[in-house]
């Protein structure tokens, strides 16, 4: 199975929530913080849930400003982020 990651861009005060939603969705996807000064989380999620995944992005986006961005050049001291860089393409 391959794990998919989808950065986002969102105001700092709703990582939390964000977090929290997506990982209500039992299995859905995980939410790792990437940059907290420019508040980018990646949403890592398996083929099977990418269509919920999707449907759960487009939701939130009625309630929170949400924007999905490039996956950034630095992704700090993740070493999951770090892994997953060098397994797919940018």
């Amino acid at each position: 199975m391959d794990l998919h990651d989808i950065y986002l861009e969102i105001r700092p005060e709703d990582i939390a929530y964000v977090k929290f939603i997506i990982e209500s969705y039992e299995g859905v996807g995980i939410i790792r913080t990437v940059d907290r000064k420019k508040a980018i989380i990646v949403l890592m999620v398996v083929d099977d849930f990418r269509a919920t995944a999707r449907a759960i992005l487009d939701s939130l986006k009625q309630e929170i400003p949400l924007y999905e961005v490039p996956r950034p050049a630095e992704i700090g001291d993740d070493w999951l982020l770090r892994e997953l860089a060098e397994e797919s393409p940018a």
